[in-house]
């Protein structure tokens, strides 16, 4: 059974940062939920 790429990839690129940034200012996504899925500190995510 293969995995989803968001389950097997976690590096935190530009363009996957971007995105969540997005998300975490409209509301979609918490910065606790963004670091546990990209495996990072809260700080790193908020920086």
């Amino acid at each position: 059974m293969k995995k989803s790429m968001k389950e097997t990839v976690k590096r935190w690129t530009p363009k996957r940062k971007t995105t969540q940034m997005i998300e975490i200012s409209q509301g979609e996504t918490a910065v606790a939920g963004a670091s546990r899925t990209y495996d990072l500190t809260p700080s790193e995510v908020e920086t």
